[in-house]
């Protein structure tokens, strides 16, 4: 018989249980294909089209949206990374900054500071949220119920898509996209 090493691991604290049932299911779905796409408060503000990216590894926040929370450039701090985007683009950021994102209600609300990394380029949503704020908040993602929950002091927080911003920002990413194909034609 052989041995096998096992690693030690710290007890996970008492977590109340997560689960989606189907009556949780959110309204009539032609596909479960959408972008999960939430709104939620970021630094005080409630702010909509934030794309749920487990696939990132950053907090973005789009330059444009960062100018109408009118933070100013003295909250940001310099960066020295690159971003890589899908088509290998490299993004180089504008800086980072802290900000407090709140999600959920009542007594199922959760805050955690966060560190956003601002970028200048076009996109259809105002945020990312990416690995990092997936993990601080420990969410768990379910496609097929287009939501989000999370573990709180008073139970399980949840954040539902915002399903006709999802959509918007699917059909605004096409357009831009034809466009952009059509320009580079001519």
């Amino acid at each position: 018989m052989s041995l096998k090493e096992v690693i030690e691991v710290e007890a996970m604290e008492d977590t109340p249980l997560i689960q989606f049932g189907r009556a949780e299911r959110s309204g009539p779905r032609t596909s479960h294909n959408d972008a999960l796409v939430i709104t939620t408060v970021l630094a005080n503000y409630e702010v909509g089209r934030i794309f749920i990216d487990s696939g990132s590894s950053a907090d973005i926040l789009f330059r444009e949206a960062y100018d109408q929370m009118q933070l100013g450039d003295v909250s940001l701090e310099k960066v020295n990374t690159s971003l890589y985007g899908f088509a290998g683009e490299v993004v180089h950021p504008r800086g980072m900054i802290s900000l407090s994102l709140t999600m959920g209600a009542g007594t199922t609300r959760k805050t955690c500071m966060l560190k956003f990394l601002v970028v200048d380029v076009p996109s259809t949503y105002n945020v990312i949220l990416g690995r990092p704020t997936l993990t601080a908040f420990q969410v768990v993602i379910c496609i097929s119920h287009m939501k989000i929950k999370f573990p709180t002091p008073g139970g399980v927080g949840e954040v539902q898509d915002d399903h006709l911003q999802s959509r918007k920002c699917y059909v605004e990413a096409v357009r831009k996209g034809q466009k952009r194909n059509s320009d580079e034609d001519h």
